[in-house]
C-alpha cells in the first residue's frame, strides 16, 4: 500500500473505510434465492453471518433465545448489568429514562457494583433452556475464571474482548491472562478480539483461537477513536487480518474466522465486509433498534460505563421493527438497516457470488463518490441515503 509523507521523514499509510469503496458486479449473476450466506464456525453451520454484539442495550437472554432461532448468534456481555443484578429490567428502566446530562454519570454508577458470579452460570442455562447456542463475552483479566464457569454451564463459543488485545500484554498491576492457556484449557471455541492490524492478528491465532474479532472504535456509541486517537478503518483492518489468516492457514491449515465489529450500519456496509474478506459480521446498532432489544431504544458501548475515562456515550436509536424484520424483512425502512440478510444475498447474486467465500474474491474499487453519486435529492429530503 502507498506510502505518504505527513512531515519530514515521518511516513503514514493510506487506509480506507466502508464510505470509500464499492463492489463491481461480475460477468456472472446469480439468483439471489440460490445463495447461501451462512457462516461456518468451529464445525458448525449458522443460518445468519451476522452476530449481535456483547452491549447491554443489545442483548439479554430473551434477545439471546430470539437470535438463535432464527439462526445466528447474539453475544452475551458478562460484564454488564445481566450479571450485576438478579433483576436488570429495572436497571435498564433507569438508563433509558435518564437524560443525556445523566446518562453517563448513571451507567458509571449502575456498573460500579460487582459481578455475581453465580448469575453467569444462570443467564447460560437460561438462554440453554430455549435450545439455541450460548455465547458470552469477557474481559481477558476475568477470562480464565469466567471462561471455566461458561463452559461447566454448558456455553457453545467464549469470547475474550477488549479494547484492544495482543498476544503480549505488560503489566505490574494484575497477572496477565496467558490466551494460549486459556484456549487449551477449554473445551468450547475461543474468539478474541478486538484487533486491527497484520501482525498482532498472525500472533493472535498462534494461541488456538477460532476467530478474531476486527476492530477498533467503529462502533455507533464509541468514542475510543476521539478519546484515545487511535484505530484503524474498517476496509484497511480486515483485508489486513484477512491476509494474516490466509497466511496462516497456508502455513497451519488451520482456519481460523475473521469477524469484522462495528462501522457497518447498513446492508451495503456488511456486504463490503464480506467482500473485504470478513467470514462474518458483529452489530450493536442495527440490533438495538429491535422491538426485542433491552435497551428501549437505547445504544451504548462496553466501554461506557468506565469509571475514570468512559470511551462511549449511550445514544437513542429508537425502535425500528422486530428482530426478524431486521434479519429477513420484509423491510420498513428505505435506508438499508433492514432485511440485512436479504441485502447480503441479493448483492451475492448480483456479484455472482453463491457463498460467502466466493464473496471474497469480487472486485472492490476505491469510490469515494459512491455516498453521494446522483443522491441530492435524497440529501436535501433526507430520505434513503441522505438520511
Amino acid at each position: 500500500m502507498a506510502q505518504f509523507y505527513i512531515g519530514v521523514d515521518r511516513k503514514a499509510r493510506r487506509c480506507y473505510g466502508f464510505d470509500e469503496i464499492a463492489l463491481v458486479p461480475g460477468k456472472v449473476t446469480v439468483n439471489p434465492s440460490e445463495t447461501d450466506p451462512s457462516f461456518e464456525f468451529a464445525g458448525k453451520t449458522y443460518k445468519v453471518p451476522i452476530m449481535a454484539s456483547a452491549m447491554d442495550g443489545v442483548v439479554d437472554v430473551e434477545f439471546a433465545v430470539a437470535m438463535g432461532k432464527l439462526g445466528g448468534i447474539a453475544v452475551l456481555n458478562l460484564e454488564g448489568v445481566q450479571t450485576r443484578y438478579d433483576n436488570p429490567e429495572e436497571v435498564l428502566e433507569k438508563i433509558a429514562n435518564a437524560t443525556p446530562e445523566e446518562a453517563t454519570k448513571l451507567t458509571q454508577s449502575v456498573y460500579a457494583p460487582p459481578i455475581k458470579e453465580n448469575l453467569i452460570a444462570k443467564r447460560i442455562k437460561e438462554i440453554k433452556k430455549a435450545n439455541v447456542p450460548a455465547i458470552v463475552s469477557s474481559i481477558p483479566q476475568k477470562a480464565q475464571r469466567f471462561g471455566k464457569i461458561a463452559e461447566e454451564a454448558g456455553c457453545d463459543i467464549f469470547i475474550v474482548q477488549a479494547t484492544v488485545t495482543t498476544k503480549k500484554h505488560i503489566s505490574k498491576q494484575y497477572k496477565c491472562i496467558d490466551l494460549k492457556k486459556l484456549c487449551k484449557s477449554l473445551k468450547i471455541p475461543v474468539i478474541i478480539g478486538n484487533c486491527v492490524t497484520y501482525d498482532v492478528a498472525l500472533e493472535l491465532m498462534e494461541t488456538g483461537c477460532k476467530g478474531l474479532l476486527i476492530g477498533i472504535g467503529p462502533g455507533t456509541a464509541c468514542t475510543t477513536r476521539s478519546v484515545l486517537g487511535i484505530g484503524v478503518p474498517q476496509v484497511t483492518a480486515t483485508t489486513d487480518c484477512v491476509a494474516a489468516r490466509d497466511k496462516y492457514f497456508k502455513r497451519k491449515k488451520k482456519y481460523v474466522s475473521i469477524i469484522t465489529d462495528g462501522g457497518m450500519s447498513t446492508g451495503g456496509d456488511i456486504c463490503k465486509a464480506f467482500a473485504c474478506g470478513a467470514d462474518a459480521v458483529m452489530l450493536g446498532n442495527a440490533f438495538a433498534r429491535a422491538k426485542e432489544a433491552p435497551g428501549r431504544g437505547y445504544h451504548w458501548g462496553m466501554a461506557t460505563p468506565h469509571p475514570n475515562l468512559p470511551r462511549g456515550t449511550r445514544i437513542k436509536v429508537g425502535t425500528s421493527g422486530t428482530l426478524a424484520e431486521i434479519l429477513f424483512g420484509p423491510a420498513r425502512t428505505d435506508d438499508g438497516t433492514q432485511n440485512l440478510v436479504g441485502a447480503v444475498m441479493t448483492s451475492m447474486g448480483n456479484l455472482g457470488a453463491r457463498n460467502i467465500k466466493e464473496m471474497h474474491s469480487v472486485e472492490i474499487i476505491i469510490a469515494p463518490s459512491i455516498q453521494t453519486e446522483g443522491k441530492v435529492f435524497q440529501v436535501a429530503q433526507r430520505v434513503g441515503m441522505g438520511k
